[in-house]
């Protein structure tokens, strides 16, 4: 049974999240936390997740775009959003230390806020510094789709949702089915 998703209301998902020690990184419990985690993100399914939305105020988040949630998007949508697959990974402690000044705007949702979407500005581009599963250095920089992704998740350790960011004006339900 994946980790149950918390929504919006919980008040951890609005706390900033504490830093992880390399010892804490290296602890059987957050392996099993990071496994737990994907399993819940992918039930889900989403493409990211955050230690607070299981209720663990931590900086760590998972975050997988797989090819087979592009599937049914038209590929001039997934271009459009400059999105491709982005393979499996775990940031902890992670900190955008440059992101662009051009920026673009889609529709976004979000696990803890589940049947809902809305219009949220991003950066087009970031770069992320944080540590892997490992406890290394790791430095990233995305476009479109995957720096999107980075930024919700990272807004998530901060205790900021995508309605915070969103023109509320587009706040919209997403239909079943």
């Amino acid at each position: 049974m994946p980790l149950p998703i918390i929504e919006v209301g919980n008040p951890v998902l609005r706390r900033v999240a504490r830093t992880l020690s390399q010892e804490e990184i290296r602890s059987p419990e957050i392996r099993h936390l990071i496994e737990e985690m994907r399993a819940a993100m992918q039930e889900a399914p989403g493409v990211g997740l955050a230690a607070p939305q299981v209720g663990c105020s931590i900086q760590l988040a998972v975050i997988e775009d797989r090819a087979l949630y592009h599937k049914e998007i038209a590929p001039q949508q997934l271009a459009a959003k400059e999105r491709t697959p982005v393979p499996f990974h775990v940031l902890i402690n992670p900190r955008a230390v440059r992101q662009s000044e051009e920026t673009r705007e889609f529709f976004e949702g979000c696990l803890s806020l589940p049947g809902y979407t809305a219009i949220v500005r991003r950066a087009r581009s970031v770069k992320v510094e944080f540590l892997d599963e490992h406890g290394r250095p790791q430095i990233v920089e995305a476009t479109g789709w995957y720096a999107r992704i980075l930024q919700h998740e990272i807004d998530h350790l901060q205790g900021t949702l995508y309605i915070d960011r969103m023109n509320s004006r587009t706040f919209a339900t997403v239909p079943k089915g």
